[in-house]
């Protein structure tokens, strides 16, 4: 079936990308028609017809931004003047329409950077022998422990000693800690599990983890 769509589709795709390109697109010469399909697949399973919108007009303006974003990556590189950013709009006559499928595809790109994030960040957490499963059962239960844990946490990584120290050993320094937290020994390591967790998303800058880290 995905197959079969893909097939039907050509037409569809090479009369997008053409109105791109401003210019015929040949699907077995040009390298736009090839971004074009890429697009097109990409857009087969971000799809949701909960957003309102059809599945052609979402596939339209997915596959019309990663041709753009292929014609400006190599205008850049060749000095040529940026191309025409009014193209969405001007392509696609229902103002409603574009508002439902921009907005249906920022939210299955945001949803798919999360997904990301948290396979990578679940892939981290076994080089220091954790798991997400294993998170929710030693996250700390009062509301101030976290925070504190968090505090550590981000006071391991601006000690560059300590930040190596953890990311060499894949473990706490609790002696070298000791007199540089507002905790005792004994709460360090109780919590030392929860504290190289909030450690890892920290070290690796993933931003919508840091997210929820606020919100909680």
């Amino acid at each position: 079936m995905h197959d079969y769509l893909l097939k039907s589709s050509q037409p569809f795709m090479v009369k997008i990308v053409s109105q791109v390109c401003k210019r015929y697109i040949d699907p077995l010469r040009d390298d736009e028609f090839s971004i074009g399909l890429s697009a097109f697949n990409e857009a087969i399973f971000l799809y949701s017809p909960a957003k309102g919108s059809s599945f052609l007009s979402f596939a339209k303006l997915i596959v019309s931004r990663k041709v753009i974003d292929y014609i400006r990556y190599n205008a850049r590189r060749q000095h040529i003047v940026s191309f025409d950013q009014t193209y969405d709009e001007e392509t696609m006559e229902n103002p409603a329409e574009i508002s439902a499928v921009i907005e249906q595809y920022q939210d299955e790109q945001l949803a798919l950077n999360r997904r990301e994030e948290t396979l990578e960040y679940h892939q981290k957490l076994e080089e220091y022998n954790l798991s997400l499963l294993e998170l929710t059962e030693i996250a700390p239960k009062h509301r101030n422990t976290r925070e504190t844990s968090v505090q550590i946490a981000r006071m391991l990584i601006k000690d560059e000693e300590l930040r190596e120290y953890v990311k060499t050993k894949k473990k706490l320094p609790i002696k070298k800690m000791e007199s540089r937290v507002p905790v005792s020994k004994k709460t360090l390591e109780r919590n030392r599990k929860y504290i190289l967790a909030m450690f890892i998303i920290f070290d690796e800058n993933y931003l919508y983890l840091k997210e929820y880290i606020k919100e909680g």
